[in-house]
């Protein structure tokens, strides 16, 4: 599911790079279940959890300057440990007096590198430092971990592009989807069958002891909600403070989950329409009911004529709603989306919603060719990649990689033909801009090995300390419901916040839950369960000047 590094002002002045929005759509190939960890490591497993980093700047040019990196090695196969090792970027914010130990961040995705959003967004997190120190990392297979890729073209294949799929005719794109998995398995090397949460999971607590902590102290948002119950199943001991905000679903399939999504998207699209339609600027005019008519005219419009696009292309209906659907994840991306609509529907202007894409207000990055088997950007070592050597697909691929691992069902062709026809009305019921676009994204595992089981049979009750668990009423992504059944299922442990806000996750976009979450993480003041945070009436900005 997604996740984001909000655009709020900072609460304190840390040396960090512009804050930018990581929203990304959760969707892998299989890992083998973990099960449960003793607190002794097995003896094949010392030499992981005996090792210290060494920490030096990092590098790049936008790298905050009291940022520091290292790296963590693991095995990439935890079943074989002595039969290859991968190393993890990971890097710090130091606390700025005594140090209680790390707490460990995992922004979402899955695919989302942790080390960037770290420097980028890191603001967000300073009040943190009076305590801890603050972790990010990169997750195996993404970022400069081991980064899976699926070559040259090797994406074109996959339905998350916003092409328009023929969903009475399918068969061809599932060709192509199977031609695919075949090309990002050659691509990107042994991490891909160990790529999934639940050998992630396993990675974190080697980074705990890498630290020096005892404990796993973790915030996690959207996806990374997912990563840290599984990490609260494999090792209940192990959890500290814990806190999952914009919370995952563990047991639905794909297509409940694209209903759910589509769903959310729509009640994001209506409110931000009920503003633009207040607003002169608006493209759509101030007649309310005629502005959500004239969206889905304009997708469908786009769909059967895609228009050029000044990066290369053709422009079509979905590449409009996957911009649309990105903008969402917070009300103060309105405005930018407003302009970027204005745009396109005046002027045939595609720069804008291409934009909202790639981030706010900037061109689509340049693809740097990714030839041959991407040896280029997989050390045969398993060591760190060049930051300027992760592959330009690594998101998407990740994404795949990730969300595929960690789900069992494989339907056939023939089943999933069927499954098109009927799930197609609810699709739409559930979104007439966004039920096709999701509908879509069904095909996405197509051709690749099944999944675990582990997620879905075994993360449950889980006997750890208690857990903090955030949901947003108008979350777009995470439904508010994804949180009290995810709760539900993983016990006593379980406090729920109820954040009465809109946007995806809360930390970042509300003064009560941040305050709530600082608590817990900082001092263990943890809320009672079923406590609530308003609505932010103004913003967080207006909110935080007022109170001081």
């Amino acid at each position: 599911m997604l996740a984001k590094l909000s655009t709020r002002p900072a609460v304190r002045r840390c040396a960090g790079a512009g804050v930018l929005t990581l929203a990304l759509l959760g969707a892998g190939l299989p890992t083998a279940a973990a099960t449960p960890a003793a607190d002794a490591p097995r003896p094949d497993l010392a030499r992981f959890y005996g090792q210290k980093p060494v920490w030096t700047a990092c590098e790049g040019p936008d790298m905050p300057r009291d940022l520091r990196c290292a790296k963590v090695t693991v095995p990439v196969d935890y079943a074989h440990p002595a039969a290859g090792t991968l190393d993890l970027a990971v890097a710090r914010y130091r606390a700025t007096g005594p140090s209680r130990g790390s707490v460990l961040l995992n922004f979402g995705g899955p695919g989302g590198q942790g080390v960037n959003a770290l420097a980028a967004g890191g603001k967000d997190f300073m009040d943190l430092t009076n305590g801890y120190d603050v972790v990010g990392f990169d997750p195996r297979g993404v970022g400069r971990s081991a980064p899976v890729s699926c070559g040259a073209g090797g994406d074109r294949g996959l339905p998350l592009a916003g092409e328009s799929v023929d969903l009475d005719r399918p068969q061809g794109v599932l060709r192509r989807l199977r031609q695919a998995a075949t090309e990002c398995a050659r691509n990107s090397g042994p991490v891909l069958r160990h790529i999934g949460t639940v050998d992630a999971a396993r990675d974190m607590d080697v980074i705990r002891a890498a630290l020096g902590d005892r404990k796993l102290n973790y915030l996690g948002f959207s996806y990374g909600t997912r990563l840290g119950a599984v990490y609260a199943a494999q090792f209940p001991h192990r959890v500290g403070r814990m806190v999952l905000d914009g919370v995952d679903t563990l047991t639905e399939p794909l297509s409940e989950q694209g209903v759910a999504g589509a769903q959310g998207q729509q009640t994001a699209l209506d409110d931000f329409l009920d503003w633009c339609a207040t607003d002169i600027g608006c493209p759509f005019g101030q007649d309310r009911r005629a502005a959500g008519n004239q969206v889905v005219r304009l997708v469908r419009s786009l769909d059967e004529n895609p228009v050029p696009s000044d990066f290369g292309g053709a422009f079509s209906g979905q590449d409009l709603v996957a911009a649309i659907g990105q903008a969402l994840y917070s009300k103060e991306l309105w405005p930018t989306l407003e302009r970027a609509l204005a745009s396109l529907v005046n002027d045939g202007d595609t720069r804008g919603v291409l934009g909202l894409t790639t981030g706010i207000g900037s061109a689509p990055p340049v693809r740097r060719p990714v030839t041959g088997t991407g040896g280029e950007r997989r050390r045969a070592d398993g060591g760190l990649v060049d930051a300027e050597d992760v592959p330009a697909d690594n998101l998407a691929a990740a994404l795949m990689a990730i969300n595929c691992a960690d789900d069992p069902d494989r339907p056939g062709e023939a089943r999933i033909a069927e499954d098109l026809k009927d799930l197609r009305a609810a699709y739409e019921q559930a979104s007439p801009v966004f039920g096709r676009f999701r509908l879509s994204q069904l095909l996405m595992c197509y051709g690749r090995p099944k999944g675990t089981k582990y997620i879905r049979d075994e993360v449950r009750n889980v006997k750890s300390a208690r857990m903090l668990l955030v949901g947003t009423r108008g979350d777009p992504a995470t439904p508010y419901r994804w949180t009290v059944e995810t709760a539900a299922r993983l016990g006593p442990s379980a406090v729920v916040l109820d954040n009465r806000g809109d946007g995806h996750t809360g930390y970042s976009s509300s003064v009560c839950v941040h305050r709530k979450v600082d608590d817990f993480l900082l001092y263990g003041s943890l809320p009672a369960s079923g406590s609530s945070c308003p609505a932010e009436r103004d913003g967080w900005e207006s909110t935080t000047n007022a109170s001081g």
